[in-house]
């Protein structure tokens, strides 16, 4: 695999500015306080996960640990089903991530009835809101990290080109 010393596509913000505008507006609306901040982060890490790509893992795990995550609930959210670190909260926010990311079998549904049961029982309608836009919020920067690919753990200013 080659490695490379900057990423794909130049400064999207430059590219394209009202970029900026979106990223700001997705950022304080996860960050409205109906989810915690770590939760956020462990559904994006594990959604990073998912799609299989590095930066978006390096950077929220970067994140939790800047939240004083410990290591074992950072290294487990890959193997959260048998997992003892995590609330009931965070479990059914990381099963809600997997259900809209990973593809059903023909026929099932992806959020089935009992999934969201679970989640409207432990969050309420905003909770509920703000952890699909947190899905929304790393799916819209999926395309841009894995079409761009920007590098593993540096800061995006100092790598665009």
């Amino acid at each position: 695999m080659k490695v490379t010393a900057a990423s794909r596509l130049s400064n999207p913000v430059r590219l394209v500015p009202e970029l900026g505008a979106v990223a700001g507006a997705l950022y304080k609306a996860t960050g409205n306080g109906a989810v915690p901040k770590t939760t956020i982060d462990l559904m994006q890490l594990r959604a990073g996960q998912i799609v299989g790509n590095t930066y978006l893992t390096v950077m929220h795990t970067e994140s939790l640990r800047k939240d004083g995550v410990p290591e074992e609930r950072i290294t487990a959210v890959a193997s959260w089903q048998d997992a003892p670190y995590f609330s009931e909260e965070e479990a059914v926010a990381l099963a809600l991530v997997e259900a809209v990311l990973r593809p059903a079998a023909p026929g099932v549904e992806r959020v089935p009835d009992e999934l969201y049961a679970k989640a409207a029982e432990l969050y309420d309608e905003k909770g509920l809101t703000t952890l699909a836009l947190a899905i929304g919020q790393v799916n819209f920067f999926v395309p841009l990290a894995l079409i761009g690919k920007p590098l593993p753990g540096v800061k995006p200013s100092e790598q665009w080109t």
